[in-house]
């Protein structure tokens, strides 16, 4: 099973009605010992700063073409707590509610989980802005696609 290394990281301005943006970089290495890497990004019309979040993880496993044993590092504490503290789990069990409240964003939620069960997925949480030169170039990918020309709307609902 080929190891994956996908790191990522979302931004958004004026949260929910200004622009926002995803970053993520996918890392292995092949047989030979060569290291490979592709950059994804992709900038939204209105966004939030948590749907970019989960936009990047997922553009990042629906990249891969085969299942792999993924290493997925996130600084967003709530993407990587959804899966290593079992809220997902318990948001699913609750009929998608968090503490009697409707779960926000559960179209992304729903389709990381499927894009995740098709992987090995380890989730790790390194902290924003601290110099981890892989997230540092998530976020310059997703500030950029926030600020670019080919912004999506992607009609997100108002609950966001």
């Amino acid at each position: 099973m080929t190891e994956v290394e996908i790191f990522t990281d979302g931004s958004a301005k004026g949260n929910p009605d200004g622009p926002g943006g995803y970053g993520a970089v996918l890392r292995f290495v092949d047989s030979k010992g060569t290291v490979h890497e592709k950059e994804l990004s992709q900038g939204y019309v209105r966004t939030t700063n948590n749907r970019m979040e989960l936009m990047a993880a997922i553009a990042g496993l629906e990249a891969l073409n085969r299942p792999c044993k993924v290493t997925l590092t996130s600084d967003s504490a709530y993407l990587v707590k959804a899966f290593n503290e079992g809220w997902l789990n318990n948001w699913i069990a609750d009929g998608w509610k968090r503490k009697k409240e409707p779960v926000k964003n559960v179209d992304l939620w729903k389709r990381l989980l499927a894009a995740a069960k098709q992987h090995e997925v380890t989730w790790v949480w390194v902290k924003g802005h601290a110099g981890n030169p892989l997230n540092e170039r998530c976020d310059k990918l997703a500030t950029s696609a926030a600020a670019g020309d080919d912004l999506i709307n992607d009609n997100i609902p108002e609950e966001v």
